[in-house]
């Protein structure tokens, strides 16, 4: 199996070896997506940053399933939208504008995912949005940015917008949309997705059974205090549990790697 790509150490490895992981991570990505019940058709987007000065990234081939993705099947592109090298498949626009936005920034998030799951979305109509209900919504208290729905997001202007209400944050509910995460990683980008969509999964099962218990602010405080001292002692963000869950692919489906 490729390894994983460290959130901190320098690649040392060639142009093409480091895209080649890229490409198996995230086809990876798409296959866990879709196991677990995260697409929807065909929509939706992981992409991720190619190194070099000129921004190009990889996002999947528009009319493919996640289950069809394979690492040679993603494709090139630039924040133009346009197709760089060769591919047989066509993009979707509205995932083009959506994830340029973040990496025309170049900053220290290389990859985006953004989802339409029925939890994140029921999430997205919430007036209220994520509240501190469980274990995992701690993790987002303060961290979490809201965007306004401005349509199904063709419009190059909306770029500006969503970068200036994402700021610092690692993760993002787009109203009346979906959800959005980003990181220096595949693997960072991913946990941060599982676990935003487990927090709304919890919020809406709790809101169906009767009354919120909402934890106690002073708690939260000292949750997000302990979550920040474990995710710093970890050599990287998500990475032990996207290695684990990439075993899990290779003994039902290792197609992926194609």
């Amino acid at each position: 199996m490729s390894a994983v790509l460290s959130a901190v150490e320098p690649v040392s490895a060639q142009p093409d070896e480091v895209e080649r992981t890229l490409r198996v991570q995230l086809a990876a990505a798409y296959r866990l997506a879709e196991h677990f019940g995260w697409s929807e058709l065909i929509y939706g987007h992981l992409t991720v940053r190619l190194p070099g000065e000129t921004p190009t990234f990889l996002i999947n081939p528009y009319g493919l399933s996640y289950e069809e993705i394979t690492a040679s099947s993603l494709v090139r592109i630039d924040v133009d939208g346009n197709v760089v090298g060769e591919s047989n498949h066509p993009v979707n626009r509205a995932g083009f504008v959506i994830h340029s936005a973040v990496h025309m920034a170049n900053s220290v998030n290389k990859c985006v995912m953004h989802t339409h799951t029925r939890a994140g979305m029921a999430a997205a109509a919430l007036e209220d949005g994520l509240l501190q209900v469980h274990m995992y919504s701690t993790g987002f208290h303060g961290r979490l940015a809201y965007h306004e729905y401005e349509g199904p997001s063709l419009d190059l202007g909306e770029r500006e917008r969503l970068l200036a209400d994402l700021g610092d944050a690692k993760a993002m509910i787009l109203r009346n949309h979906g959800l959005l995460t980003v990181g220096r990683t595949i693997p960072e980008a991913f946990i941060w997705l599982y676990r935003l969509e487990r927090a709304c999964q919890v919020q809406l099962d709790a809101m169906a059974a009767g009354p919120l218990h909402l934890i106690d602010p002073k708690v939260v405080e000292h949750s997000v205090a302990e979550t920040d001292r474990f995710l710093e002692s970890e050599a990287g963000i998500g990475e032990l549990e996207f290695q684990a869950l990439m075993r899990k692919l290779h003994r039902l489906d290792p197609s992926f790697r194609d």
